[in-house]
């Protein structure tokens, strides 16, 4: 396998281009464009927290301003064309995909089971899937507050025992996810969710394997091993390095340049990538605020390799700890990421309320860059449904650039 350099800039706007970032947004998408974004990305993450919106309709969003949410629900709830399940965390996912999910059910039937009932207790476990499904098969779909009764839940690791079913039999495949109830998971049979020519499709172990790197690749266009792991969370270590010694032949070497300009990072791309990276086109010079899930950004060594942007959530850090804020938005423009930005939909008071923007070491606040975060800060106002946007008086934080990202 040959050995070609990728300078930082290309492999960035190669990176931002797969990702759908570098296409006009404002070109009209309706539910056929939508759908191919999904499958262009591989999923969208889903997540709870709604500080402006929730994270898989900001991620869209951030792709194209003609998305609507009614779009998402009618692929996922009538179409079912997308369903939900599991990568590295929950997610939308093409339907046809669902073939190769079926093997990590398998290998998630034997992981949860020892940790759940482990857990939860081993008495009683079994008892409880059985008689969660016999209902669900019943009397139809269900919400987790349909199963009165049972031990009230408290937090995350103290389910009743019913909503622990309920998940366990997601996660391993055999319910899954009819519609929402606002944000409430309705859970039904997989049999009466999934169309037919998908729910009975099966595909061998190495077709499986093969689906995994190769899209994770196609997705990712040039990744280190490691990376081609992570993208689905649903290999080992072991079956990616078996996968590219296999096809070796379809496989290019590559060193890519690191935002610092250090050590070049050894990966892999297929074959004919390179005349794609060289073609990859400039993303629009407009600002983009995203979400902290977009997928961009979600493999945070990654995104620190490429675009010299340390991030790291801080929902989970005591307050008096956080040095930015409990959900701060990365910000993009062009192929850079200059900064974040603390803000949150105020539906009390129907604004959004801008806290603080802190810029990247080197970026000049100039009243052009002013003038387009204003303008994205009124998409953003409109996407969440508030009437204004109101500033902090000392949202501007040029006096509190960071220091270079550390490790």
């Amino acid at each position: 396998m040959s050995q070609h350099l990728i300078d930082n800039r290309l492999a960035r706007r190669f990176f931002i281009a797969m990702q759908g970032l570098a296409e006009p947004p404002s070109r009209a998408w309706g539910k056929p464009g939508l759908y191919d974004a999904v499958e262009r990305l591989g999923f969208v993450q889903v997540d709870s927290i709604n500080t402006v919106e929730r994270a898989h309709h900001h991620i869209l969003f951030a792709r194209n301003q003609t998305y609507r949410h009614k779009h998402l629900a009618q692929l996922v709830e009538k179409d079912r064309l997308l369903f939900e399940n599991w990568t590295h965390d929950a997610s939308i996912i093409p339907t046809v995909f669902f073939p190769y999910w079926k093997h990590r059910f398998d290998k998630q039937k034997t992981r949860l089971r020892t940790r759940w009932k482990d857990h939860f207790g081993q008495e009683g476990f079994d008892d409880d899937l059985d008689r969660v499904l016999a209902r669900i098969a019943r009397d139809g779909p269900v919400l987790t507050r349909d199963f009165e009764g049972d031990k009230p839940s408290t937090g995350w690791w103290d389910w009743h025992p019913s909503k622990a079913a309920l998940e366990y039999l997601w996660r391993t495949g055999e319910l899954s996810i009819t519609r929402r109830d606002g944000f409430q998971k309705v859970y039904d049979l997989t049999e009466r969710v999934i169309p037919a020519e998908h729910y009975a499709k099966s595909v061998s172990h190495e077709e499986f394997i093969d689906w995994a790197c190769r899209s994770a690749l196609q997705r990712l266009g040039v990744a280190t091993r490691s990376e081609i792991m992570a993208f689905w969370a649903l290999l080992t270590p072991q079956e990616v390095e078996a996968w590219t010694k296999q096809h070796r032949h379809e496989l290019e070497a590559v060193r890519v340049e690191p935002a610092d300009g250090g050590k070049p990072q050894p990966s892999l791309m297929l074959a004919g990538t390179l005349d794609r990276i060289a073609a990859a086109p400039e993303p629009p010079a407009r600002l983009r605020i995203l979400s902290p899930f977009d997928p961009l950004l979600r493999d945070r060594k990654r995104a620190e390799r490429l675009f010299g942007f340390f991030y790291r959530i801080e929902v989970f850090v005591p307050e008096a700890k956080r040095k930015y804020g409990y959900y701060v938005f990365p910000v993009m423009r062009g192929d850079r990421i200059i900064g974040r930005i603390d803000m949150k939909a105020d539906r009390a008071t129907d604004r959004l309320a801008v806290r603080a923007f802190w810029p990247e070491r080197g970026l000049r606040i100039s009243k052009a860059l002013v003038a387009q975060m204003e303008a994205e800060l009124d998409r953003m106002r409109r996407f969440a449904g508030v009437a204004s946007v109101t500033f902090d008086t000392d949202w501007l934080r040029v006096d509190q650039v960071r220091p270079p990202a550390g490790p």
